[in-house]
Parts: structure tokens; sequence; C-alpha cells
């Protein structure tokens, strides 16, 4: 019998039906975005707070706990609480601005996303829900009151769980159609004692009147059928819906418009507007909010007395089509038939994987889906503003993204993290795709591909980095994410998608022009890029703040378009293999790898390179005006960055190709005869060919660093900054004292908002990096390089067992010991051994050096979903 779930992704992708219209594509943080921010000097946290988004309608989007939508977020559905203490419904999550936390923004909730199908036929959240009052200010006081080295104040520090007195929210959709969408909400009172809870489930359409023309307002109309009430949903851009549900207390309706006088002290055209429902709950007064039988936002209300111990369940259904009995027999069956699709389909993934680590697979590809999110952003007509109302300040203009007027996001995106950084990162969204390639290849494609349409990428060739500065550079791994895709592809259909590969590389050989062109200004191929995604790795702000007006030659800079090189490289050949007009291009990507190589290793014998050849590692190399130039000599990640840059080219595919061969062997002769870096001295006509940007003899030296667990090699995988700068390490540039020591959790200083650090702490996208380059080289070398691992053990290893045993190092972050604890829950070991927290895992952006917590966002199973990817590789490895 077909797996159902991959019979719902191939109709999807012969469009024989639109499994993918509905999805989990409501944002959970709109407020507080640079697209809702119309200041003057571009202060996104402080013009639209948190506590405007009961009351004020956004612009660019609609946001909600456990939410669901079609895929452009005109019809949204979430679920709004109230345990009868806090002031206002939970409608949304909390969390703290940029400035209020003392490491950054950061989600103040328990959620966890436990379930999702590629074709979101299957979905599954949990939300907690403290059944006293939510301790919104304290939250607030408390962490405004810690510095940057004390922890941060979390949701369970407050002991508002301590005696179990919460709810448990599950909120299932299962899809009995593309069109036919049930949802089932059962809460579960965890305390003994009885409790009551207020439960709207929420129908918003998104508010498009107030900002522009449309051809008619949408509009949710009470109905009646079969003595059952229900709404009918007409909306001119998704078309004709029913929301069924069960009989509730009472039916709400209210108009999704800003509260005038609640925000603007401004008097209201009617009293119909956004936070009604607030008021009507939470003052138990239901009169203005029952009133009308028609609006834009709706909620069917329900006041249940849950006894301790017990659960209720609330159904509903939202449908196109108009059905007599919506809740009948089938209802329960297709929730059980869609949630034992779901267990074939992930059951496949890692089948000899034990039952904790499928645990951990499923709940990151959950979270990997779930953070599917429609994202809307046209920002010349942001810029602008909107003619229905009024202009926003002229320095807007002059303002952040002003150069980005060509950019016009409409698309459903892979977000990094669906609360904390809720819009895409180019660098973060190609990790993503490596993921989406294992369970939705058609997906993963199209993400990427989108990077590189007109409505993205700039006239230029730049691909936008992130909403808050299009303009920054993020590492250049497009090309690297595009073969990974086609890889696991072609490893799955048997049938590579060539298509694709030209569709990317036709728009990447643009981008790859512009780093040429506008990173490499001293135009020896050494590269610049500023803070290329690793924040605060240098001793200095290496986008803005380079001491004496120099130019920073950066490792990682000059190692990521070695690494581009190679990338475009095999993507060529392997387009050549049925289009020989690409086999051009294989030789162009080829030279440039090389003069990259020499660049980084050494030009020539009167210039003072990146590498150090008495401590044997690669710095980056300030360069001044008046010709001095000084290493700064950190040893990082991003030093070691040029051991990514490897490819392992097969004595099958040269012999496809005698024209590329013989300008490899024209390049070995000519180079050598110029006494130029040897970079191919060991290739030889009818062997395999090594690309490497480290010959071996550095090779050696910076392996042995990486495995080394006094340097980079933590017991949870490779640390981003080298632990021999717990000695911190100091430098004076122009008359300025410069420093930076290993810091293994959150990060002590300022730089990029401080809630990242590079400065110690293990990272799963570099780590996972790391891991497919050692096993590039053992494909070449195979048994006969071998290290010592760790270093000085005595205990010597291939490659590709020192890969899988750092992958095991990584996936050990997120499983039970024998006390049934996971490291990454170390702060808070007691709760999350609580039976109802036990097999909950939460995704984090980044982890402490020594003892793998988790830390900075919690919900980022954007790139760190990529342990899926090492659990399904080691699972592999045991055939």
């Amino acid at each position: 019998m077909e797996n159902q779930e991959k019979k719902r992704l191939r109709e999807q992708a012969s469009e024989e039906k639109d499994w993918l219209k509905w999805g989990p594509y409501l944002s959970e943080r709109q407020w507080g975005t640079v697209r809702e921010d119309y200041s003057a000097h571009g202060d996104a946290w402080n013009y639209f707070p948190h506590e405007h988004a009961r009351s004020r309608a956004y612009r660019w989007g609609e946001d909600g706990i456990a939410g669901f939508s079609d895929r452009y977020c005109n019809v949204c559905f979430n679920i709004g609480l109230w345990n009868g203490k806090d002031r206002i419904l939970k409608e949304r999550l909390f969390g703290l601005t940029g400035p209020q936390g003392n490491h950054g923004e950061d989600v103040k909730e328990l959620y966890y996303y436990l379930e999702n199908t590629p074709s979101h036929s299957y979905m599954k959240h949990l939300y907690k829900y403290p059944q006293n009052e939510f301790p919104y200010e304290q939250l607030v006081s408390e962490n405004q009151k810690r510095g940057r080295k004390e922890l941060e104040y979390e949701l369970l520090d407050t002991g508002v769980f301590d005696k179990n007195e919460y709810f448990d929210v599950v909120t299932e959709y299962a899809k009995a159609d593309e069109k036919d969408i049930l949802i089932k909400i059962t809460i579960t009172n965890r305390n003994t004692k009885s409790a009551a809870l207020a439960i709207l489930p929420t129908l918003t359409m998104r508010n498009h009147w107030t900002f522009k023309e449309m051809s008619k307002k949408p509009l949710i109309q009470k109905r009646i059928k079969n003595k059952s009430p229900y709404v009918a949903i007409d909306h001119p851009y998704v078309g004709n819906y029913h929301l069924y549900f069960e009989e509730a207390n009472e039916l709400l309706f209210t108009e999704n418009e800003t509260n005038r006088e609640a925000i603007y002290l401004q008097k209201n055209n009617h009293p119909f507007k956004k936070d009604l429902f607030h008021k009507a709950v939470c003052n138990n007064d239901y009169k203005l909010a029952t009133k009308n039988k028609k609006g834009t936002k709706f909620a069917p209300l329900y006041q249940k007395q849950i006894a301790g111990g017990a659960s209720v369940t609330i159904r509903l259904r939202l449908s196109e089509k108009s059905l007599k009995n919506p809740f009948d027999k089938n209802f329960d069956a297709i929730f059980k038939n869609r949630l034992k699709e779901c267990d074939t389909f992930y059951e496949a993934m890692a089948p000899k994987a034990n039952t904790d680590k499928k645990n951990i697979l499923r709940q990151a590809f959950a979270g990997l889906l779930w953070t599917k999110q429609y994202y809307n952003y046209e920002v010349e007509q942001w810029l602008k503003g909107d003619s229905k109302n009024s202009q926003p300040p002229q320095e807007r203009l002059s303002g952040r993204n002003n150069s980005w007027k060509t950019l016009r996001n409409h698309d459903v995106l892979s977000m990094p993290d669906a609360w904390e950084y809720p819009w895409y990162a180019a660098w973060d969204s190609a990790f993503h795709c490596a993921s989406f390639a294992l369970i939705d290849p058609a997906f993963a494609k199209e993400q990427l591909l989108l990077f590189t349409k007109e409505w993205y990428m700039a006239p230029n060739g730049q691909i936008p980095a992130y909403e808050w500065n299009f303009s920054d550079v993020n590492p250049p791994v497009q090309a690297w994410s595009a073969l990974r895709i086609y890889k696991t592809d072609l490893e799955k259909t048997g049938t590579g998608d060539i298509k694709f590969l030209k569709r990317m590389f036709n728009k990447l050989s643009l981008n790859f022009t512009w780093w040429v062109n506008q990173l490499d200004r001293n135009q020896n191929n050494v590269f610049q890029g500023g803070f290329l995604g690793l924040d605060n790795i240098g001793v200095f702000d290496r986008s803005h703040g380079i001491p004496g007006n120099g130019i920073l030659e950066q490792v990682d800079g000059t190692a990521w378009m070695a690494l581009y090189c190679l990338n475009m490289l095999e993507i060529s050949l392997e387009i050549a293999k049925e289009d020989e007009a690409y086999e051009d291009m294989a030789t162009k990507y080829f030279g440039h790898f090389i003069y990259i190589a020499e660049a980084l290793n050494k030009i020539d014998t009167a210039y003072e390179g990146t590498w150090d050849s008495e401590e044997g590692f690669f710095y980056d190399r300030l360069v001044l005006p008046d010709g001095r130039s000084e290493r700064i000599k950190i040893r990082s990640i991003a030093g070691m960055l040029s051991l990514a840059a490897v490819l392992n080219i097969k004595k099958e595919t040269l012999a496809l190709f005698p024209k590329f061969k013989a300008s490899i062997l024209w390049f070995k002769k000519y180079r050598m005869e110029n006494l130029k870096f040897p970079i191919i001295q060991e290739f030889k006509d009818g062997e395999d060919l090594l690309l490497s940007l480290v010959p071996n003899d550095r090779l050696q030296l910076l392996i042995k660093s990486l495995l080394d667990e006094k340097e980079f090699l933590s017991p949870f995988g490779i640390r981003s900054l080298s632990k021999i700068h717990e000695e911190p390490y100091k430098i004076n540039i122009e008359g300025i004292d410069y420093s930076i020591n290993y810091e293994p959790a959150e990060s002590t200083v300022s730089l990029f908002g401080g809630n990242s650090n590079w400065r110690g702490p293990v990272w799963l996208p570099m780590n996972y990096l790391f891991i497919q380059s050692l096993r590039e080289y053992h494909d070449y070398c195979g048994k006969d390089m071998q290290f010592e691992y760790p270093t000085g053990s005595g205990n010597k290893m291939d490659l590709n067992q020192i890969s899988n045993e750092i992958s095991k190092r990584l996936i050990k972050m997120f499983e039970k010991d024998n006390a049934e604890k996971r490291p990454i829950n170390l702060l808070h070991e007691k709760q999350y051994t609580d039976p109802d927290f036990k097999d909950l895992v939460l995704f984090y952006e980044y982890f402490h050096g020594e003892n793998g917590r988790g830390l900075g966002a919690s919900h980022q199973t954007g790139w760190t979903s990529l342990v899926a990817n090492l659990i399904e590789e080691i699972d592999k490895e045991l055939d």
C-alpha cells in the first residue's frame, strides 16, 4: 500500500490537489517586527509593542497560538484562553523585547511542536497555560534587573508551575481533504483541584481593507443548520468556507480593526474593535460582543470547569463543504488515520533508532514544519506608507532597507524561530532546506529558489540577509544547500532534478559575481564580508567597527567563497552530464577556486598572509590604509572554516569531461612553473581529484586542533571559539584596546543585540558543515587518513568514524541519560523529569560549550532541526 503522506506530496507536486493551501502559516509574533514599524528612525520594538497587539490591527500579517491559515494569511484560526486571573486573554505568546531582555528578545512561554506532516495533514501543538495569574510584569522587571553575565529569568523560574497548577492545551488538526480541516482542542487540568478555563477558538480575517482597496470586505456571519449554529465565511481572496463548532456558551463577533481610543486616545467610529473579546470575557460583560451576528473576527466561547486530572475536548471543522453532520463518527476516525499515516511516514526515516531518538527526530521535523510562516513585506510600499492612512515620517525614505525597493515578499517561508526570529535569514534558510530535503524535497527546492527570484535578489545579484538589514552579508551557502537537496532527492527517488540545479546555478552565478565585485576590495581573492552571520566572533564589529579605516581580510569570508566555488563547480559538472555547455563553467569555477586557495595560503613571499606557520592556524588580517597589517590571533571557527571547502571529484566523472581534465592538468603545470602555491600537487591522471582549500600539512594541524578537547572539541560537539581563550586574547589597534575570551554560555557583550554568542557555544549548522566536510575528505583518503580522537588519546580513527562520533556528541545534548535527564534542560532538570514534561524536546539556537545546555532562542527548529539529519545519517551507518 502506498504511503499516504507521500501520495499527498505527489498529488501536490502534480497539482492534482492543493494540500498546502492551508497550513501552520500564522506567525507567532507580528508585533515588534520591522514590517509593522512606521517610526521615523526604525524603533520597531517600541513602535508596535506587545501591549498594543490585542488592540491594534496589523498591516502585514497576523499572529496567534497554535495557528492555522490559508497560504496568504487571509483567513486565520488560533486559540484564545483565559484562566480567570489574567487582565487580558492569552491570544498570543508573550516575550521580552530586545531592550528588555538581558540577552535580547526572548519568548517567555511553554509550548511545544509535537507532530506535523509535510502536507500538514496532521498537526499537533502543546501549550502549557498557568491557572494562576500569568507573571507578565514579573518577567519584565526581573530580567531588566539582570546583567549580561547573569542567567535569564524564565517562566519556570517564577514558580507558576511549581504546584502543577496549569492546563495542558493540545491543539490538533487533521485534513479530511485539501479544503476540509478538522480541529480538536483538548484541555487537561494537571492539578488535583478543579479549575475554570475559558476557551476561545478564534477566527480572524486579516485586515486589508483599512490599508488598501478591496473589491469587498470579508465577512464572517452566523448561520443555522439542523438547529445548530455555525458561521459562513465569505472572502474575496479565499472563497466561501464554513466553520462548524460544538455548542458554545456564547458566540462573539467583532471587527479586526484598531481600537483608536485605546492606542491613540482618539474617538472610535464604532465600538466593535479588535480587543472587544478581552473586555467581554475578562469583565464578564458579553452584551456588546454578542450583539452582532457578523464581523471579521469571531469566537465561540466555551466556559469549562475542569476537574483535577480530567480532560475536556472541543471539536471544530473548517470546510469548503456544506456538511449536515460535521462531527459524525468519521471525525475521530479521520484523526486516528492521519496520526497512523504520520507514524508510518516518520518510522521510515530512522527505523533502527531507539524510541527517544525517534521522538527527537519527529519533534525536530514537527518544529521545522510548524515554523513555516506566511511572510509579507513590500519595501517600496512600506517606505511610502498607505494612501488610505496618514503618511509616515519622511526620515524613513532614507532609513532602513531604503535601497531594497525591488523586494516584494509574499510567500510561505521557513523561519529560524517563529517567535524570536519571525523573519527569514538567508543562510538560516539554506540550512533549513537541507532538513526539508529529507521530508519534502519539493518545498526545499521552492524555498531555495525564492531567494534567486527578482523580487528577492537585488538587481546587482545580492541576496537579502534579513529584515533588520537586508544589506548585511550572510554566508553564501545557497549552492551548498542546492547540492544537499539534489543529492538527498537523488538518493531517495533515484532521479536527480537537473532542471532545479540549472535554475539555481544560473541565478547564483549573478550572486557569485556580486561577491567578487563587492567583497574583494584589494582584488587579491581574499575576501571581507563583515559579520557573516557570526555576530560577535571578532574582537570588534566586523561589519561597522573596523579600526583605523582598515580592511579586514577574513578567513571565513575567503573560505566561504572557496566553498562557493567548489559548490558551483560540482553543480556545473552534474549539469554537464546532460548539457555539455556547462563544462566550461566547471573550468571557470575551478580556476577561481585555485586563485582563492593560493591567496589564502600565501600569495607570494612578500605577502604576510592569513596562515600563521608558528601557531598552525588561519587568522583574520587587518590591513591599515598606510599598508601596515596585523593578524588578529583569535582561534575560532572562522579560521576553521577553511576545512569546509573540500571536494572529491571521482575519476569516473573526470573521464566524462576531457576538456575539464585538460584544464586541470594545465593549471597544475602552469602554476607550479610560476612558483605558486601547489594546491593540486597530488593529482595524477586516472585518479580521483581532491580539491581542498587546505593543503595536507596544514590540514593535519587544523584537524588536530579541531579534535582537541582543550580547544574546540566539547563533550557536545565543536565549539565556536577555542577553549584556550579562557585566558583572554588582547590586542591594541591604533591606541584602542580590544579583547575576547571564551564564553561557553550566553553573550556578555551587546554586539548584534547580544542574543547570540559565537564565542564558545556549540552551533548545529557549523558542526553539520564540518561533519560533511570530514566525510568528503574520507571519501578521498579512506582509512589512509586517521587522527587521534580526541587529540592526545592515542585512539586512532578515520574521518568517517570521527564524523559519526561528533554526530553522537551533538545528538547526546537532546537525549535522556540514565537518570532521564536531557543536557539541554540543565537549568530545569526537575521540571523536565516530570511525567508530563519528560518527552518534550526544545531545539535551542545554540548550546553551552561545556555542558550542552540550551541557549538563545528556544524554538529554533530552523537550523537546529539538523539534529534530525544527524540521527538519520547515523541510522544509515548502521546498515
